[in-house]
C-alpha cells in the first residue's frame, strides 16, 4: 500500500510511477511529484517503481491571475 496526497492506495505497488499517474488521469507536463520527501524528476517517472510504504505527493500547476 502507498499513500498519495494523504489517501491510502492499495493497487499501486510494483507499478511504475508514470503508469500510476497516467492511470489516474494526471497530465504529466502539469504536475510535480514528491516521493518520500524527495522531488522526482519527470525523466525518472518511468524508472521509479512504487513500493509498499511510499508516500507520494502530486501537485498540479494552475494558471490564473
Amino acid at each position: 500500500m502507498i499513500h498519495v496526497n494523504g489517501i491510502e492506495i492499495r493497487n499501486a505497488d510494483n507499478l511504475r510511477l508514470s503508469d500510476y499517474l497516467t492511470r489516474e488521469g494526471y497530465i504529466i507536463p502539469c504536475i510535480a511529484v514528491e516521493c518520500n520527501d524527495y522531488i522526482v524528476s519527470k525523466t525518472q517517472y518511468d524508472e521509479k517503481i512504487l513500493t509498499d510504504g511510499d508516500v507520494i505527493e502530486v501537485v498540479s500547476f494552475m494558471g490564473g491571475g
